[in-house]
């Protein structure tokens, strides 16, 4: 094979190579955005949850607490450290530095080890004319019809007809219209809503 043809020859085989990553279905063009290896990452530490502090080579400075309702956490050697509406990378950042005068080259990790404050962020609460306001763990498959019965009914002063569903989208808060009182007298489950959580139900009180 003399140059011209074999530079003809590459020149073939790079085309194919370069149509085939244009349309393959596994090419970087079609690759999913890339996450995070971890989801928590991402996660602003809130009051209740523990988080685990761990020092590489200090583990006499390892601690797992939680977060104190002044949203601090108290470490070895440093005292108080602000955690709550931080990432757990932020704290590990902010101890290193703190740590950095009593420990040499220190290298920090942070790991939240229990969820408690996502937990009270989820529930779903009902208010207004029930016979008991409550504020219940969200369950998946929960609809409007079990929130409002953990909430133990509607009271005399009800005005069911014109309860609402309150929830915060990207868009904003939105309501929508429940018809608890074709719910509860004739079955009618249109406006049985599944529930979400955060969401917030509210049952007014008829006017006189």
């Amino acid at each position: 094979m003399n140059l011209r043809a074999a530079a003809s020859f590459l020149s073939l085989l790079l085309c194919s190579l370069l149509a085939a990553c244009a349309s393959g279905g596994g090419s970087l063009a079609d690759a999913p955005p890339a996450q995070s290896a971890n989801a928590v990452d991402a996660y602003l530490i809130g009051v209740d949850d523990i988080v685990q502090v761990s020092v590489w080579r200090n583990p006499e400075l390892g601690i797992t607490v939680p977060v104190r309702p002044d949203g601090m956490i108290s470490v070895p050697l440093v005292g108080d450290v602000a955690a709550a509406g931080l990432t757990p990378q932020d704290v590990a950042a902010d101890l290193q530095d703190k740590l950095a005068a009593y420990v040499r080259d220190p290298q920090v990790a942070v790991i939240l080890t229990d969820l408690r404050s996502h937990e009270y962020l989820s529930r779903v609460r009902v208010t207004g004319a029930v016979q008991q306001p409550v504020s219940i763990p969200y369950r998946q498959g929960m609809t409007v019809l079990d929130a409002v019965l953990e909430a133990g009914g509607i009271t005399e002063f009800a005005a069911p007809g014109r309860s609402n569903l309150h929830r915060k989208t990207s868009n904003g808060a939105q309501a929508h219209g429940v018809r608890l009182d074709l719910i509860l007298e004739r079955g009618d489950l249109a406006t049985n809503y599944p529930v979400a959580p955060g969401d917030v139900i509210t049952v007014p009180e008829r006017t006189f």
